[in-house]
């Protein structure tokens, strides 16, 4: 006997027809029992989905019709020991293997008495015991916790819906009990779509380990000095975090290094938070990356995510898929921005994160993260979240002054699995593509916004 428990609309019922429909899958016979609405709403809730209720027994308590073979509570002033009775000779008469008794609010109220409560659902359990039944009992939330309900049942399972200030609401479930059975605690999103509903377990990334491996892959970008900016590329199984401010080329990198994994007949998945696939596609052809061929031939898969209607877990899920079901070798996210957004609430995002990264880095997967910073010029370009710490690799790109131009700037700060160059490289982006500079020796300060030019050739003097 397992207790679900939600608020009104949090998919006690679908989740009761999902149980019952399976069993009927497997040629169990199942029944439903309605308290609290009507068959004929049931009938309606099961046809949003495209299912129907073929071979599952329906019975209905509010039936008033004496006659009626559902009929299982009279007037509402009926005992409930003749109310239970009739019930458990109808059950007895069908004998199904699966139960799902909707909801158990019309036994607390007829029952009163927290006594006599007790006692019927004692009753209840042993019924179903001894006919070898599994059910599950839906109940509302309330304010109390029902006590005695909670510790006759062999399970519990609560959902519940949230409302953030933006965008959809979000639903999550938790099993807070299960007997004589390993669970994985916590919350999991979910969601409820046509067709029923859609469960995201909470990602674990220690049980996707495939043990050590001694080889590390490195993936060229296809451009020779950032190879050597960035000690040969990027390696599998690591992570690598691109930042700086808007328009420095931080998505045209990504979109490189998509573009060389795809000559060599990988495959990598975008999602991108910040833009339409289109944008992605018309900037790499204004720059001579055949992008669209790429994504006909499935090389590289587009993913547009809208951070108003995503949970964490479900994009977890998302990329889960990506990596188990279409063998993408290289994820883009793009940006953390949009993925800090897609958060009910923000502290909770670098350990999400954290638990993401350290499932693509076990499959060897190699990870791009796009972080917008806030500002372009000067010591005000900030970082919205610290998440430099995660990150295996991190990429620098800054903007630079010089003659009255403005340039972009390139620089390695960090890689785990080895060495790299030191140095900051101008970094050009226009119609042919992408191209990176020698190292540049005579400016200072390019990364803390503070320029200094300390070349030997004389700068102009004041006018006086």
């Amino acid at each position: 006997m397992y207790l679900i428990e939600g608020n009104p609309g949090a998919g006690k019922t679908t989740l009761g027809l999902h149980f019952l429909r399976e069993g009927a899958r497997r040629g169990e016979k199942c029944c439903y029992v309605v308290l609290s609405e009507s068959e004929k709403a049931l009938h309606r809730l099961a046809a949003s989905h495209g299912w129907t209720v073929d071979g599952i027994d329906v019975i209905e308590s509010n039936d008033q019709d004496p006659r009626s073979d559902y009929s299982i509570y009279e007037p509402s002033e009926v005992e409930l020991g003749e109310s239970s009775r009739s019930l458990f000779a109808r059950l007895g008469e069908l004998a199904p293997q699966r139960v799902v008794i909707d909801s158990l609010a019309e036994v607390r109220l007829i029952a009163q008495d927290p006594l006599r409560y007790r006692r019927q659902l004692l009753a209840m359990r042993n019924f179903f015991d001894q006919r070898g039944m599994t059910v599950l009992l839906l109940d509302f939330l309330t304010q109390v916790d029902d006590h005695q309900l909670q510790s006759l049942c062999h399970g519990m399972i609560h959902l519940e819906q949230l409302a953030p200030e933006y965008g959809g609401q979000r639903r999550r479930l938790r099993v807070s009990k299960l007997r004589e059975s390993k669970f994985r605690d916590g919350y999991h999103d979910f969601s409820i779509q046509t067709g029923g509903l859609e469960v995201y377990p909470r990602l674990v990334a220690a049980e996707h380990a495939r043990g050590e491996r001694h080889k590390q892959n490195t993936l060229s970008s296809g451009i020779a000095e950032l190879d050597r900016l960035m000690g040969g590329g990027v390696d599998c199984g690591t992570s690598t975090l691109i930042m700086g401010p808007a328009g420095s080329g931080k998505s045209t990198l990504t979109s490189q290094f998509a573009r060389a994994l795809a000559q060599r007949d990988g495959k990598a998945v975008f999602f991108i938070f910040d833009e339409v696939p289109n944008t992605l596609i018309v900037r790499g052809e204004g720059m001579g990356m055949h992008v669209r061929e790429d994504i006909a031939a499935g090389r590289i898969i587009v993913r547009q995510v809208d951070p108003a209607e995503l949970a964490p877990g479900q994009f977890a899920h998302l990329v889960r898929e990506a990596v188990e079901r279409d063998g993408a070798s290289m994820v883009v996210i793009d940006s953390i921005n949009g993925y800090q957004s897609a958060m009910p609430e923000e502290h909770h995002l670098s350990a999400h994160l954290h638990e993401l990264l350290a499932f693509l880095n076990q499959s060897q997967v190699a990870t791009l993260l796009v972080m917008t910073q806030s500002g372009l010029l000067g010591q005000g370009v900030e970082s919205p979240i610290d998440l430099s710490y995660l990150a295996d690799s991190v990429l620098l790109l800054r903007y630079f002054e010089t003659r009255g131009e403005i340039r972009q700037a390139i620089s390695m700060l960090k890689r785990r699995t080895g060495p790299h160059e030191r140095t900051i490289r101008e970094l050009k982006v226009d119609g042919s593509g992408i191209r990176v500079g020698e190292p540049l020796t005579e400016f200072q300060g390019i990364m803390g916004g503070n320029l200094i030019y300390t070349g030997g050739t004389p700068m102009l003097p004041e006018r006086r």
